[in-house]
């Protein structure tokens, strides 16, 4: 992904402390205003103004098609995905990948891992309205809206949100849900209405432990990914 979020760490807390200042002598609407100001209005940054549309449980994964994934490991996970993709653990790249390999031109799978708690470590302000765990911090960051900010803590979770979101294709065609399957749970971006396919995965295990999918499908291969596989990729991933 373009976007490593602690490099935005500093810019986050400054925007924060401003947002306190702001709160502390206006109302939602007058913080909504700033936020759009500061950041861009859903007209500008559409995903700001979705939230899950959909709930999936339990998906069925088809076990022929994930016999035909190759399998990858790597320092802080394991994932299986399609032939013609290229894998990569945040930075790191596997031995063998071929040297001219182009990330912005071939389709390519990101994976991210971070233990559990995670996020009340990073920002353990967000304790304080009750978010104790990853789980916790990715559902309020996946429902923040620019239309719902009613305190400092809605702004805060927008901001993050804009963030965190890779590239996605035109957010308008953007789809939002929120998913279960054995072991894990999460939310899932996805656009299937552009000439390239974009999935964004938020995953939390039983465990705590949280992962970060990001998948872009340039169909150079001549196939598309569809919802249903992803979901089989997303089942195999494992710390």
């Amino acid at each position: 992904m373009k976007k490593n979020p602690a490099k935005f760490i500093p810019l986050i807390i400054l925007f924060a402390l401003a947002i306190v200042f702001t709160a502390a002598f206006s109302g939602p609407k007058i913080l909504t205003a700033y936020i759009e100001t500061g950041i861009g209005s859903c007209s500008k940054i559409p995903i700001l103004c979705k939230m899950p549309t959909q709930e999936i449980i339990n998906p069925q994964i088809d076990k022929d098609y994930t016999s035909t994934l190759i399998p990858y490991k790597f320092s802080k996970l394991s994932i299986a995905a399609p032939k013609g993709f290229a894998v990569i653990q945040e930075l790191e790249k596997k031995l063998y990948y071929k040297k001219r390999l182009n990330r912005h031109k071939e389709s390519v799978l990101y994976a991210f891992h971070q233990e559990p708690g995670y996020f009340t470590k990073l920002f353990p302000q967000v304790k304080k309205i009750g978010i104790n765990n990853n789980y916790d911090f990715i559902k309020q960051l996946a429902f923040a809206r620019i239309d719902g900010i009613k305190n400092i803590a809605d702004a805060f979770f927008v901001i993050l949100k804009s963030i965190f979101t890779p590239d996605i294709g035109d957010q308008n065609k953007v789809v939002m849900a929120s998913f279960v399957m054995p072991g894990r749970r999460g939310f899932i971006s996805y656009n299937l209405f552009d000439k390239e396919y974009y999935f964004d995965c938020d995953i939390v295990m039983d465990s705590g432990d949280f992962f970060k999918v990001y998948v872009r499908d340039k169909g150079d291969k001549g196939t598309r990914l569809e919802l249903k596989e992803v979901f089989a990729i997303i089942s195999t991933l494992n710390k």
